[in-house]
């Protein structure tokens, strides 16, 4: 490992740190100025804030725990490891975009 590889890793890592803190302030149901969109809406008195919150950290975890991945694979030269976790944000982010516009499931009752 040389020390472009350390220094990748570490700014990685707290990019990966600091998107699991905003994950877990989300999943506390805190945090709704942070969803985009969200912030900027006029009809937020629609939706249940902690609800959405909760899901939007539910979302953010799995992405931000397995970041530190992709720098590993490109200092090792793994390049499937990209590949993967190209692959695993696609799949949760239209899981995310079909849920989320479904149902009715964040509108209050």
């Amino acid at each position: 490992m040389t020390t472009r590889d350390i220094i990748g890793l570490a700014i990685v890592s707290v990019v990966a740190v600091v998107l699991i803190i905003i994950a877990i302030l989300l999943l506390l149901g805190k945090g709704s100025s942070l969803i985009a969109g969200y912030n900027t809406s006029d009809d937020k008195e629609k939706y249940d804030t902690s609800k959405l919150c909760r899901f939007i950290g539910k979302i953010l975890l799995p992405i931000s725990v397995f970041l530190p991945l992709v720098a590993i694979g490109g200092i090792y030269d793994i390049r499937w490891l990209h590949f993967i976790y190209i692959v695993m944000v696609l799949v949760i982010v239209v899981f995310a975009v079909i849920y989320a516009n479904t149902g009715n499931r964040f509108r209050r009752q």
